[in-house]
């Protein structure tokens, strides 16, 4: 909750042409260190299926930005990054983390595109913490960063003045 009212709130107060949003995450079947670009966002903490209103459980991430992310980190997998408030609550999606979907969901309303990276730390099976490997997963994070933060700048320009000023947005998946 706390990185969506943040996100929020900078879009709010400054102009932003782009928000990357990065960090670690879990995976059952990849390896740590593995670099993941999120092809959608899922949201899993939706507990009431029956529910009559209606809500946005999944997003994508603006196509010139998952584009401009594919090129920029060519070894990176491209997949679902399912958001859950507890490790093991990704509801068998293959990459799970925290803060991702409110992030995208928060820049979504703001008319911002967003995209989401992560780095894999862990399997969320992995009950011992110890086992995890966050201090890999953080320094990968770092040169990860080093070389996307430049091409979203770089792309988020020129998506700019090719749709002349208007701004492309995650696009909400009804659930």
């Amino acid at each position: 909750m706390e990185a969506t009212l943040a996100t929020a709130r900078a879009l709010a107060e400054t102009d932003i042409a782009a928000v990357l949003h990065v960090g670690i995450a879990g995976a059952t079947s990849l390896e740590t260190g593995t670099v993941v670009i999120g092809s959608q966002s899922i949201y899993c903490d939706v507990l009431d299926p029956n529910a009559t209103l209606p809500r946005v459980a999944r997003l994508t991430p603006a196509a010139w930005l998952l584009t401009a992310m594919r090129r920029a980190l060519p070894d990176a997998i491209v997949s679902p990054i399912a958001t859950a408030a507890r490790v093991g609550g990704g509801d068998g999606h293959p990459v799970e983390a925290m803060e991702g979907f409110g992030v995208l969901r928060a820049a979504a309303g703001a008319g911002v595109p967003a995209i989401e990276i992560r780095v894999i730390s862990n399997d969320p099976a992995d009950t011992d913490r110890s086992l995890w490997r966050i201090d890999d997963a953080v320094a990968v994070l770092h040169q990860t960063i080093k070389t996307a933060v430049p091409v979203v700048i770089e792309s988020s320009a020129a998506a700019t003045h090719i749709t002349a000023g208007s701004r492309s947005t995650s696009h909400e998946v009804p659930s």
